[in-house]
């Protein structure tokens, strides 16, 4: 579950690199510049890992809402819910919410509300190829780890050229496991309840309640 949180949401947000391809900087700088501008993000997406030496192949499909530092994630009938502090986790299958302050620090977790900004230290980056989808110009930015210890061999971003909003995500492992990340519905600034973000324990009497810290 934590990796997938953790490919699942690479795809959106600050962006701040050391000097690298000028003109993929500077598309960078555009998709950062408009992420900023919305109060709010809502996006469906779709998860793909494959590994055809290891014969997977998994398909999801999940949501997210992003406001700030705040987020609703709901990914493979899981619901994750951080309020700016804590950090909720429900799995109805197990009848059970996980409870823990924010941990983004740990193990390299990237959530939703960082985003892209997992970049800034650890890749350097430049210009790749430009395809066309469905009569969308996406261009790829490829970005290398500069950790040669890295299990990543190398991700590629794909921008909508006319939008700039992220079309799609691919990293590919040194294991030969590579994992998709495709977004299906980019929303912005949409109405949203001022409980979105808020957990209500009283829905979740017959859970267990874990409390990490």
């Amino acid at each position: 579950m934590k990796r997938l949180v953790i490919i699942a949401f690479l795809a959106l947000g600050s962006i701040g690199f050391a000097q690298n391809d000028s003109k993929a900087e500077a598309l960078l700088d555009e998709v950062s510049t408009k992420i900023k501008s919305y109060k709010n993000i809502s996006l469906d997406f779709k998860y793909e890992l494959n590994n055809v030496n290891e014969n997977i192949n998994q398909e999801t499909r999940g949501d997210v809402v992003i406001e700030g530092e705040k987020y609703k994630l709901n990914i493979l009938g899981v619901t994750r819910i951080f309020d700016g502090e804590t950090l909720y986790t429900i799995s109805p299958e197990d009848e059970e919410v996980t409870i823990s302050s924010d941990n983004t620090e740990d193990e390299g977790t990237i959530t939703p509300s960082k985003m892209l900004s997992f970049y800034e230290d650890g890749y350097t980056y430049k210009m790749d190829i430009i395809q066309n989808v469905k009569g969308r110009k996406i261009q790829y930015v490829k970005l290398n780890p500069i950790d040669t210890n890295s299990e990543i061999k190398h991700i590629l971003l794909g921008i909508d050229a006319t939008t700039k909003h992220i079309y799609n995500l691919i990293e590919v492992g040194k294991n030969g496991t590579k994992t998709t990340l495709t977004v299906n519905s980019f929303k912005t600034d949409e109405p949203i309840s001022v409980t979105l973000f808020t957990f209500d324990e009283s829905k979740y009497s017959d859970y267990y309640i874990n409390k990490i810290d």
